[in-house]
């Protein structure tokens, strides 16, 4: 039976910092991470990636760019119509909705790359507070290296090799 790493490390050289590095046990990758670098008290749209050890959930991925990735994850193929509620106060808040959504919402199947794969974490899961922070997910990374919007990211094949390494009680600490 293969060895899943339990904690991933999201490490970077201070708390304003956009890039970093991903530790996956003995392995590094470079990553990015919000605009706003880390912080410990998240707000909706404030760019920044939230402190602290957030579980892996469920792994999307674009059926109609290849096949789900080898990983410990449960995998959903993307569907036309999922997108994830951005809304504060809306019930559906930081969940998955059927789009079109008549509040603000992000389209999981993006025009650019970036969510081609995508791990859902358990940012403000349980209890869930309206907004404290919608769609922070680990996926994709610009081409240039850019920040994210408050997630975690890295270039398609890190994320490949990562996915491999990962399972269900695996967490990212940023």
């Amino acid at each position: 039976m293969k060895r899943t790493v339990q904690t991933v490390h999201v490490l970077t050289r201070n708390a304003r910092a956009t890039t970093g590095l991903l530790k996956v046990g003995e392995m590094t990758f470079p990553c990015s991470i919000g605009r706003s670098g880390k912080g410990y008290l998240k707000r909706e749209g404030d760019g920044a990636s939230p402190r602290g050890a957030w579980q892996v959930r469920r792994l999307f991925y674009r059926a109609d760019k290849g096949l789900p990735p080898r990983s410990g994850l449960q995998s959903q193929a993307m569907r036309d119509y999922d997108g994830w509620c951005e809304t504060v106060g809306d019930r559906n808040y930081n969940r998955l909705v059927r789009i079109p959504y008549a509040t603000s919402h992000e389209t999981m199947k993006r025009p650019d790359h970036l969510y081609d794969i995508v791990v859902e974490l358990s940012h403000n899961e349980r209890p869930r507070v309206q907004g404290h922070g919608s769609a922070v997910f680990f996926h994709l990374r610009q081409p240039d290296g850019g920040p994210t919007a408050g997630c975690v990211a890295v270039s398609m094949r890190d994320m490949r090799t990562i996915l491999g390494m990962i399972g269900p009680k695996t967490t990212i600490r940023i």
